[in-house]
């Protein structure tokens, strides 16, 4: 793993011994994540500026600008114009996923098969790509903002009011699996 890298814990909060598989997640995919759970953090109907999101998040404000302009496009967020202006959620954290983040960013999560050459195995492969790229979809749905809220506060009594009442983490079927997955941010 990159020394810059952030590292993530499994469910029952056991790091990560470095043989597990390691997702990569997109620059522009980490950054709109964060930037919409800061919205979600300090939920609000008031609009929240680029340069407070900036602030808060440790993120470069004109990149912000570009991503929360594509995740403005996908629906995720609406912005208002001039004094007062900024971002807020256009939906309700609990229906906003990591999946339709990372899609409003980087595209479809979802892998087509293209012909089949029957080169070497190349159809086999194009299955298993395939079946990856579906797996980490459906990962990545089950997390709602919501859920990143809830996950957020544990720990951290100086974090703002809750925006949102309960969480779905705690029956998520991804907690307490054997699964366990490492990210690490890469330039895209």
């Amino acid at each position: 793993m990159r020394p810059d890298a952030r590292r993530w814990w499994d469910a029952s909060g056991h790091q990560p011994s470095g043989s597990e598989a390691r997702v990569k997640v997109s620059t522009r995919g980490d950054y709109a994540a964060r930037a919409l759970l800061s919205l979600a953090l300090h939920g609000s109907e008031r609009p929240t500026s680029v340069k407070e999101i900036a602030e808060r998040t440790g993120l470069p404000q004109p990149y912000l600008e570009q991503i929360l302009l594509a995740v403005k496009g996908a629906g995720l967020v609406r912005s208002k114009r001039g004094v007062g202006g900024g971002y807020v959620l256009a939906r309700s954290p609990s229906e906003i996923t990591l999946a339709d983040i990372l899609a409003a960013v980087d595209g479809p999560l979802t892998t087509l098969m293209g012909e089949h050459d029957h080169c070497e195995g190349h159809c086999i492969l194009q299955e298993v790509w395939v079946g990856v790229s579906d797996e980490t979809r459906q990962i990545l749905e089950r997390f709602t903002l919501e859920d990143l809220v809830a996950r957020t506060r544990v720990g951290h009594p100086d974090a703002p009011a809750p925006a949102v009442q309960g969480s779905a983490v705690q029956g998520s079927a991804v907690q307490g699996s054997a699964v366990q997955v490492a990210a690490e941010t890469v330039e895209s």
